[in-house]
């Protein structure tokens, strides 16, 4: 806590709430996060550097592939708070609500770590990440740069990361293991054991063949769209419409159908 430089724009925090479920839609915990209004913060002004490695589907399967063809468990690992260990440097913001000390209301918090919210905490965090695991001697895919692989002898280990999701898969399951150790030694983790749900996906591991299923997803969307009891159809859309320049119908809330929309892409 310190006294606001001159020309200081503190940023606002603000705390979210959010209750997380697995596949089968049970409660697995309860969330509450500390988010810094980051949208006020201007680029080349405020924050420069803001690129992290996207998360492509496709790489992760490309993994899952791999581990079937040759037999390998996929583990999951999940880091906590994972934004909270990137490094920052000149960052101020106001202190939080619920949190204010008396008698000291105009001081601010200058930030050591990165908060969610922030436009250039994906990056701190990755950043943080990318350092580590090149101390733990792992090499860096060229073109996919959110995949690690280490090779030591007998050990050959692969890691997939999204943002603060980690999948790892190897030819010995103590070589796994010991991959957990080590991360575990620098970042407070949750150890998901085998992998059976990542990014709204069921994951089904067995003998040589991993099965991919979205059936908690859909019902999701069917719920938010007021569908969960509609009748399954060959074709997506009303058999025998007729559309009509002047249409009588209610129109439709925008945003509710863009947000359907998204989730079904």
């Amino acid at each position: 806590m310190v006294d606001p430089p001159a020309e200081c724009r503190p940023i606002g925090l603000k705390w979210v709430y959010k209750v997380k479920k697995d596949e089968y839609g049970a409660v697995v915990k309860h969330k509450a996060r500390l988010v810094a209004r980051g949208f006020v913060r201007r680029e080349g002004i405020d924050f420069e550097e803001v690129f992290t490695p996207m998360a492509h589907m496709e790489s992760v399967q490309l993994v899952l592939a791999m581990a079937a063809a040759k037999d390998w468990a996929v583990h999951h690992l999940d880091v906590k708070s994972a934004f909270l260990n990137g490094d920052l440097s000149e960052v101020f913001v106001r202190q939080a609500p619920g949190f204010v000390v008396k008698e000291a209301e105009h001081k601010v918090l200058r930030l050591r770590k990165a908060l969610y919210g922030l436009r250039q905490a994906p990056r701190a965090w990755n950043s943080k990440l990318d350092t580590t695991m090149a101390e733990l001697k792992f090499a860096r895919c060229a073109t996919e740069h959110a995949l690690y692989t280490r090779r030591r002898g007998k050990e050959e280990l692969v890691v997939r990361v999204c943002v603060d999701d980690l999948i790892v898969t190897g030819a010995w399951e103590k070589d796994i293991a010991s991959f957990k150790v080590e991360m575990a030694a620098r970042f407070q983790m949750t150890n998901l054991s085998t992998l059976s749900y990542y990014l709204g996906i069921e994951v089904r591991q067995g003998s040589r063949a991993v099965t991919l299923g979205q059936r908690a997803y859909a019902r999701k969307l069917l719920e938010r769209a007021g569908m969960a009891n509609c009748k399954p159809a060959a074709t997506p859309m009303e058999e025998w419409i007729k559309l009509s320049k002047q249409s009588a119908t209610e129109k439709v809330d925008a945003t509710h159908y863009r947000s359907i929309v998204g989730g079904l892409r």
